[in-house]
This record gives C-alpha cells, sequence and structure tokens, in this order.
C-alpha cells in the first residue's frame, strides 16, 4: 500500500491550498484516512481524520472551522481543503491510513505518505 500526498507549496497568509492524497496498493474505502503535521523542531500533530464513509469527521482544536477533510472513494483520494491559511500552519503534512478509525493519535495509523510541505508567509 502507498499512500501519496501532493497539493503542498508556498501561499500567502489568509490564502487557500488544498492537499490531496491518493492510496494505491488496497481498497480505499477499507481505510480509515488522517491528515497531521510537523513543524520544524515540533512534534507532530493533528489535524483531521475521516472515517471511512466519509462520516462525522474530526479535527484538531487549532483547526477553528478554517479546515476540510474529505473523500473521494471513487477516486481513492482523500482531500484536506485549507482556507485562511496562517504563517503557524508552516508544516509539512502527511496523510496516513489505517482500517481501524484511529482518531487523533497517530500511534493508530499504521500507513503513512511521504509529507508535502505547506509554507505560509506572512
Amino acid at each position: 500500500v502507498q499512500l501519496q500526498a501532493s497539493g503542498g507549496g508556498l501561499v500567502q497568509a489568509g490564502g487557500s491550498l488544498r492537499l490531496s492524497c491518493g492510496v494505491s496498493g488496497r481498497t480505499f474505502s477499507n481505510y480509515a484516512m488522517a491528515w497531521f503535521r510537523q513543524a520544524p523542531g515540533k512534534e507532530r500533530e493533528f489535524v483531521a481524520a475521516i472515517t471511512w464513509t466519509g462520516s462525522s469527521p474530526i479535527y484538531g482544536d487549532f483547526v477553528k472551522g478554517r479546515f476540510t477533510i474529505s473523500r473521494d472513494n471513487a477516486k481513492s483520494l482523500v482531500y484536506l481543503q485549507m482556507n485562511s491559511l496562517k504563517p503557524e500552519d508552516t508544516a509539512v503534512y502527511y496523510c496516513a491510513a489505517d482500517r481501524e478509525y484511529g482518531g487523533r493519535l497517530a500511534l493508530r495509523y499504521n500507513l503513512w505518505g511521504q509529507g508535502t510541505l505547506v509554507t505560509v508567509s506572512s
């Protein structure tokens, strides 16, 4: 199973980005998906998670309505729409997957993508 994240880049504060993560090698709809991020010198942080069907997404406390996680099982993709970006959102964003819904806990996700860098300038 491979996870491939994309969509990162440089954006000004207040701007938007949409990250995508594709899953290959397995049936995508069997996996709960999540996004985490890690800023330089900081621990990995939970961003958002979504169940197999796309119901009941949950978010990190810092999101405050700015991000939306969604998935398209037909395309085997999970998305993270990020709006009103702030410089403190600068980090490498990772997608993660597991057949069991892991919620906010990184340790509960067995599959990880390589990460995509998001840089928000002030």
